[in-house]
């Protein structure tokens, strides 16, 4: 996964979504090492004090624990995983429904459209 980093919001809230969905989605798994700060910033190529403050925001949330011998690591809450995965889920079918409805479809023609739209990836 690459690093995707635009100007429209701080750098170190797009690294917090980044790396929370590398949480999430298996990347980082739970109970594994989280590369360590300077190989993340070089990797993100972005300071390391900036993706400090984004792996300190993910300790906030409980997403990632600081071990005195280990660094840091994934949390081995698998509940808290998946609640943070289903929220961003539905953050994602807000934001769908809403450019949806931009285009002018209301909720049961966009249901339609999938419905055909997922006949047709099964048929593959």
């Amino acid at each position: 996964m690459t690093w995707k980093l635009t100007d429209d919001r701080p750098i170190w809230i797009q690294l917090v979504d980044q790396l929370t969905l590398r949480i999430v989605s298996g990347i980082y798994a739970s109970g594994t090492d989280v590369p360590t700060v300077r190989a993340l910033a070089s990797e993100a190529s972005v300071n390391p004090n900036t993706m400090q403050r984004a792996l300190a925001e993910l300790e906030s949330r409980g997403l990632v624990e600081t071990r005195r011998t280990a660094g840091r690591i994934v949390t081995e809450d698998l509940s808290l995983i998946r609640t943070v995965r289903e929220e961003l889920a539905y953050m994602r079918m807000d934001e769908f429904l809403a450019s949806m409805r931009a285009l002018g479809y209301t909720d049961e023609q966009t249901r339609q459209l999938l419905a055909t739209w997922n006949k047709e990836e099964e048929s593959i």
